[in-house]
């Protein structure tokens, strides 16, 4: 094709965005919509954070927990957390797999925060019927995994407070969120030369 029909095609398309523009930037707001209220804000702003500021009131245990998988949860990730040919995979087990070839990431091989499983399980279970559950249900839930994972005692009492506190195995396994490049400050997942260069 010619250089000049290219350039005239170029213009011609430039002309009709900037026609476009005007004629989208004239036409009428048609005020959709409405400004939410501080009721649906709350009802939505349902995260849980790593510290656990945002836990509602409420306990479980994994006594407790234990019936209540047995009769919503099972039904999709199996009734021992071990099957791998489930809907939803394995929820236990995997301890050390993350080094091999084959990896098992399960809520006590891989979670490095005992309050996200709150909070999965708070916003998005059961699959059919998310945020159905009870604060106290959510809790013996998160109780029951844990202990299936061997994170805490069968008889330990999971709420706001010591929820949070739960330290899980993997907790040192990932990188921080902000990492601090310190000179001469050991990154784990600094390279070999990176480690050299950061102490000269």
């Amino acid at each position: 094709m010619p250089f000049g029909k290219v350039s005239f095609g170029v213009s011609m398309l430039a002309i009709e965005l900037v026609l476009c523009g005007a004629v989208f930037a004239q036409s009428p707001a048609y005020h959709l919509g409405r400004t939410p209220t501080q009721e649906e804000i709350k009802a939505w702003d349902i995260s849980i954070g790593p510290e656990g500021k945002e836990l509602p009131s409420g306990r479980g245990t994994a006594e407790e927990g234990r019936k209540i998988y047995a009769e919503k949860c099972a039904v999709c990730h199996g009734p021992t957390q071990t099957e791998g040919k489930f809907l939803h995979g394995v929820l236990a087990g995997g301890e050390g797999s993350l080094t091999t070839l084959e990896p098992i990431k399960t809520i006590g091989s891989y979670w490095p925060y005992a309050t996200t499983v709150f909070d999965f399980i708070n916003r998005a279970m059961p699959f059919d019927k998310p945020g159905s559950l009870s604060p106290d249900e959510v809790y013996s839930l998160t109780a029951f995994l844990l202990y299936r994972n061997g994170v805490i005692k069968q008889a330990d009492v999971i709420d706001a407070q010591s929820l949070p506190k739960i330290r899980m195995p993997n907790r040192n396994g990932f990188f921080p969120a902000q990492p601090e490049w310190k000179v001469g400050f050991y990154q784990p997942y600094f390279s070999p030369a990176l480690q050299r260069r950061s102490k000269e």
